[in-house]
């Protein structure tokens, strides 16, 4: 660690992320000398290459606007790098770095042949019309379209990216590149998408859960959930936790969150789609329509008490504090649906007592697994339908539980960030040996 922060100075994102990687594989590579001998994670921890590059565009009032853009292309060992772009005004090379690293092992644990990548700009697309993301995005691909392609690097969306950003994406890399190949995933229904994609993040994270529960004779039925964010991994865990009969009481944003002790269900998720998607609002205003319900202006809701928490808003959103409450509310399993919502010492707790702690590159497998069975789709030039897709992701978040279990369970406890680092791990390394020294 002490030459990996030499070597990447100030980006503490990166730092984490490998820290908490190496401190559960460390171990494991002392143990076995071939990968101790190869120097595997010292290179597991440095990308292939970073592309970094200006994005130029007009704004609708005619000002030339500039933002700055990268590719982080961490590990094609087992196949086409694989990975989100995302556009936020406060992206870092530091948190494409810890995303980039944690999405080699997440795809590796699917057990389908992507390698790790991650990207993105510091573009802002809230307040923006329709015509300054197109030409964002068009510009923005002009360069990108050299580095990637369907058997060399594949983006998806993120943060920031939804539909139509990787429209507007698509369309400029087909006019450029003059084929028509699955490029990119997320697209729309009419050109190539997938069904499920939307709600694989948030399905693949309540299927995880409801493994580590089962494994441990439990069940989501009747236990209260708490979920935080309001975007799409949020909305879809609080669906489809609701749909297997748990009582989910909570969503938030950056405003705060709401309390809902009647339950969300589909009714009010309905109006919260709508919300998000098409009015742009505030999770305030689920209190203002929807009686019972109070918001909490600049809080999260990890001191309301709940047997499940969902961590679905975006890194470091749940630090010892709220750790430490969970435990003494007497929560059962945490699962994350976003990158790293959890800081390392609130990690260590919920280890340390027992809690079921599901982390994301498990949990939140499921978004970059359908967008994996897109990349299928569209070689095969072929479509599967809802249900088709949705039995595939279940089969590969109880595959990826049972790697888990394989790797993690000692003392009949089961240490699901132990058993993800190192079942993702040894797929990777071992292609890595294979290939000699590169």
């Amino acid at each position: 660690m002490s030459g990996l922060e030499r070597r990447n100075p100030g980006e503490l994102e990166f730092h984490q992320a490998v820290r908490e990687f190496a401190e559960t594989v460390m171990p494991f590579v002392q143990e076995n000398r071939k990968y101790k001998d190869a120097q595997i994670l010292e290179r597991m921890t440095e990308p292939d290459r970073i592309v970094i590059f200006r994005v130029a565009w007009e704004d609708e009032n005619g000002n030339i606007r500039a933002n700055r853009a990268w590719r982080v292309k961490f590990n094609n060992s087992i196949g086409p790098y694989k990975g989100g772009m995302r556009f936020d005004p406060d992206l870092t090379l530091s948190i494409l770095k810890f995303l980039g690293f944690e999405q080699v092992f997440k795809n590796s644990l699917t057990g389908l042949p992507m390698g790790g990548a991650k990207g993105g700009a510091n573009f802002n697309p809230k307040g923006k019309s329709d015509r300054e993301v197109m030409r964002f995005c068009q510009s923005l691909m002009t360069e990108l379209h050299r580095h990637i392609g369907e058997d060399t690097d594949v983006p998806a969306g993120d943060i920031g990216v939804g539909g139509r950003e990787i429209s507007y994406l698509f369309g400029q890399y087909k006019r450029l590149e003059n084929r028509f190949v699955g490029s990119l995933t997320g697209k729309g229904l009419t050109f190539g998408g997938s069904l499920m994609r939307t709600e694989a993040t948030g399905y693949g994270c309540v299927y995880f859960c409801e493994n580590m529960l089962n494994h441990a004779g439990d069940t989501l039925k009747g236990k209260t959930c708490v979920v935080s964010g309001s975007g799409n991994v949020a909305i879809y865990t609080a669906e489809k936790a609701t749909e297997l009969g748990a009582k989910v009481v909570t969503l938030s944003d950056s405003s705060g969150f709401v309390h809902d002790p009647d339950g969300i269900d589909a009714e009010k998720l309905a109006f919260i789609k709508n919300l998000k998607e098409v009015a742009r609002g505030r999770i305030s205003e689920y209190a203002d329509h929807f009686r019972g319900a109070t918001f909490y202006a600049g809080h999260r809701p990890w001191n309301v008490s709940c047997e499940v928490a969902f961590p679905c808003a975006t890194q470091n959103e749940l630090n010892l504090e709220d750790a430490k409450t969970l435990i003494g509310n007497g929560v059962r399993a945490v699962a994350e649906g976003a990158n790293m919502p959890t800081e390392l010492a609130g990690a260590h707790a919920f280890v340390n007592c027992k809690v079921l702690f599901g982390p994301a590159k498990a949990a939140n497998a499921g978004g970059v697994a359908v967008s994996g069975l897109e990349q299928s789709q569209n070689a095969l030039r072929l479509s599967w339908t809802h249900e088709d897709v949705d039995t595939k992701l279940k089969s590969i978040m109880s595959d990826i539980h049972r790697k888990c279990v394989k790797h993690g369970q000692a003392n009949g406890y089961v240490n699901y960030v132990r058993g993800a680092n190192i079942a993702g791990f040894i797929k990777v390394a071992d292609a890595m040996l294979a290939y000699g020294v590169v």
